[in-house]
């Protein structure tokens, strides 16, 4: 069974940096790719960056490019999100999620079938 907790969401000044953590279980770490989505109340869920575990390949959403940097642990089965230059418009729940594919982008939520319960980022100017 793969369960997916993350972490390290918080509350933060606009400017300032958080990491969230994602702890995986329940799969074979190889071959799989983590991804981080986000979401706040009244909107879809959208995806923000991704890496498959095999190669670190990453892929990334436009509006985090250069402000957020995903990684792995991969003898602790951990997915971090590096997240710096905090904007209030990075304010939403987390989710991290994981799927069984490598993709030169981040997939819609409908074709993930895991996924975590969330941690709140909340950015404040």
């Amino acid at each position: 069974q793969v369960q997916l907790v993350e972490s390290g969401g918080g509350s933060v000044q606009a400017g300032g940096s958080l990491r969230l953590s994602c702890a995986a279980s329940g799969l074979i770490w190889s071959f799989y790719s983590v991804a981080w989505f986000r979401q706040v109340p009244g909107a879809e869920r959208e995806g923000v960056a991704s890496i498959y575990t095999a190669d670190n390949h990453s892929n990334y959403a436009a509006s985090v490019k250069d402000r957020f940097t995903v990684s792995q642990d991969r003898a602790n089965n951990m997915v971090y999100l590096q997240m710096d230059s905090l904007q209030r418009e990075d304010t939403a729940m987390y989710y991290c999620a994981v799927y069984s594919f490598k993709a030169g982008f981040i997939p819609l939520p409908s074709a993930i079938p895991y996924w975590g319960l969330g941690t709140q980022v909340t950015v404040s100017s």
